[in-house]
């Protein structure tokens, strides 16, 4: 069973997050939705504290926009920092890099949140194509989200379609905590073809094929895949979970660097997940989910109900039993094991039995009976 048919995807960026593509990069189109009011929510980044600075998240190009050069000099050595807009390469679904400043390929959700309060259900979060606060590149930015407090959605379709069938499919995009994280997610979600899809329409509960990237309320750190599965049979819609990571997530939230958070889906229904390039989980998509694609061959039947006749005994005799022809009927129940040997440190002169100084009798104890 495969995961999915034609899909053409939408990439949700959710939160403050700058989204940034690379090369053989098929990335999808791309919206941010929520600043982190509710943990169930997508979100990018999310700012949690009303009385905090405002928080951006930036995700921002791994590759070498625009030709820039930087002079860093340090007492003993000058060197030159040159910066290049990638230029993607091979089958690219999407790729977006923000190095010109511009959002024009991008909708803003103009839509409200459903069950939220009408003073926050806009999505009116503001956001921005920015460099780094710290260690920044000129030329080098990324998509930040602006407003603290605020539902944020922003999207853009693929420049073509992608059909699961014999291709892998790859999601790959950079974030930086760049003023860390409290409760908020990271993660972008990719939305199948519609026909009725409208992305100044696009909210929360907007259906969407798979979800991935990183997400963090408390102390619980997460690196989100999940897709949507129609049962072929009752046409149900289910989410299906992949398996925490391998790794302690807990640096990639705190040490306000930028990492490259990459998802592999291959043709033969497996995936894996990686963090600046090193693999943090892998499985098959039918059985390493949960719940999982294919049911178990088993399940047990809640009407089900023992017959009539049933008998508790665990253990009945076999009227058909004999006894071997050289069964002894004088032989000891047990007999000793010639090559057993003591283990060390036995005490032969210790008593077979010792009293327990801490029990007590019974309130039923009969002394007659029971010694």
């Amino acid at each position: 069973m495969k995961v999915g048919g034609g899909w053409m995807w939408c990439l949700l960026l959710l939160s403050s997050l700058t989204v940034a593509a690379h090369e053989r990069e098929p990335e999808l189109d791309v919206s941010d939705d929520d600043l982190g009011l509710d943990e169930e929510e997508l979100k990018v980044l999310m700012a949690e504290d009303g009385d905090e600075e405002e928080e951006e998240a930036t995700v921002m190009d791994e590759e070498p926009a625009d030709e820039t050069d930087e002079m860093t000099t340090d007492s003993n050595v000058t060197f030159q920092v040159t910066y290049k807009t990638p230029v993607p390469t091979g089958d690219v679904y999407f790729a977006e890099t923000f190095d010109d400043g511009s959002l024009d390929r991008w909708q803003l959700s103009k839509t409200m949140k459903e069950d939220a309060d009408e003073e926050i259900a806009k999505y009116d979060g503001k956001w921005a194509a920015e460099p780094l606060k710290e260690n920044k590149v000129p030329g080098d930015q990324g998509l930040v989200l602006k407003s603290r407090a605020k539902h944020h959605a922003i999207s853009a379709l693929l420049d073509k379609p992608f059909v699961f069938k014999d291709k892998p499919l790859v999601v790959q995009y950079e974030v930086n905590f760049q003023d860390g994280i409290d409760c908020g997610g990271a993660y972008i979600k990719l939305l199948s073809d519609a026909g009725n899809l409208n992305l100044e329409q696009f909210h929360d509960r907007t259906p969407y094929s798979i979800m991935f990237g990183p997400d963090k309320c408390g102390e619980d750190y997460k690196l989100h895949f999940i897709f949507r599965h129609k049962n072929p049979l009752n046409k149900d819609v289910e989410e299906k979970h992949a398996k925490r990571a391998d790794v302690d997530l807990k640096k990639f939230y705190t040490d306000k660097q930028t990492h490259l958070y990459t998802l592999v889906l291959n043709p033969d229904n497996s995936y894996e997940m990686f963090i600046d390039q090193s693999r943090v989980s892998h499985g098959n998509l039918l059985q390493d989910v949960v719940p999982p694609v294919n049911p178990p061959k088993e399940i047990d039947d809640p009407h089900d109900s023992k017959p009539d006749d049933w008998d508790e005994r665990a253990k009945i005799p076999d009227p058909e039993a004999v006894k071997p022809d050289d069964w002894d009927e004088d032989a000891p129940a047990k007999i000793e094991d010639p090559d057993a040997l003591k283990p060390e440190g036995w005490l032969d002169d210790e008593p077979e039995f010792v009293s327990d100084p801490n029990a007590d009798k019974p309130e039923d104890w009969d002394e007659e009976m029971d010694g």
